[in-house]
């Protein structure tokens, strides 16, 4: 999977869930500059939190180490991005995706799913419960992740969010939060090695609690007046791009802006290894060249 990265990638993170096969070591004589993660609890979505935390790019990219994603479709991603969206989702079933891993009974639970979501949120999604997705990183907090340091609790029980629930509740926080979400055509393929911990019914049944408590926490959370946090993101930026670049009056105006997540409208706290936009457009654009020929 390292060798399908495109150069795009300043950095790659693994988080380590307490691998028994080799996997960090494997990944470090892959890649030695991986920087590997401690999981603080267990689940899918406290590695993914944890992964998060400690990403210092301005843009983040969810990426499964079993081989059924593919690296090369990321510039497609970025793309998206960098045109103007703030969390992209990757969908098998439009735009040329496809699975060739889901079973004919997922497809089904997840097309029910899917509706579910689109009709109480008024989405357009084509394909929930897919974990390929990449946003920019000033995002983060809207997603509003269990905190990485809490303790496991004492039943031996996950916290909600730590689960296979976590990519749903990712998917809605972004439009609940009112962030600009577009969708890229991607292939899942099936997986390289391992065996899924993916339970039909069982996790069927808990991405459908996580949709039903979600709608209730979007409701609850307009009820009592929280600004979404794409309007103090957008605000946010706007007093920090005025403060570094004050308006000249004299200056001729233009009407065009920044994306409402850009951190390179600082360029003096842009992250040390972080590609600037204009080499990432660039980088980008030949990446998808190349997939063409």
């Amino acid at each position: 999977m390292f060798a399908k990265l495109p150069d795009l990638i300043s950095e790659v993170i693994l988080v380590d869930g307490g691998s028994k096969d080799r996997t960090v070591a494997v990944a470090r004589e892959l890649r030695p500059d991986v920087v590997v993660v401690q999981q603080t609890r267990t689940g899918k979505g406290n590695a993914l939190a944890c992964g998060f935390a400690a990403c210092t790019g301005d843009i983040i990219v969810m990426i499964d180490a079993d081989g059924s994603t593919d690296p090369g479709e990321i510039p497609s991603f970025v793309a998206k991005l960098t045109g103007g969206d703030q969390f992209v989702k990757g969908t098998r079933f439009n735009f040329g995706g496809f699975s060739h891993d889901i079973t004919p009974l997922r497809k089904l639970g997840n097309d029910g799913l899917n509706l579910v979501v689109n009709v109480l949120f008024k989405t357009k999604f084509t394909d929930l419960c897919y974990g390929y997705n990449a946003f920019w990183r000033d995002v983060v907090p809207a997603l509003d992740l269990p905190d990485v340091d809490l303790p496991r609790p004492a039943d031996g029980s996950k916290l909600w969010g730590d689960g296979f629930e976590i990519e749903t509740m990712i998917n809605i926080r972004a439009v609940a939060e009112q962030l600009r979400v577009g969708e890229v055509g991607s292939t899942e393929h099936e997986r390289i090695h391992g065996q899924s911990n993916l339970n039909t019914f069982r996790d069927g049944f808990r991405v459908l609690r996580t949709i039903v408590n979600e709608f209730g926490r979007a409701r609850a959370r307009r009820r009592a007046g929280i600004a979404p946090f794409a309007t103090t993101l957008a605000e946010a930026t706007t007093r920090r791009t005025t403060d570094l670049h004050p308006v000249d009056p004299r200056a001729p105006q233009h009407t065009g802006g920044r994306h409402a997540a850009d951190r390179h409208a600082d360029t003096a706290t842009k992250p040390v290894g972080v590609r600037s936009l204009d080499d990432l457009r660039a980088l980008q654009a030949r990446a998808l060249d190349d997939r063409k020929a």
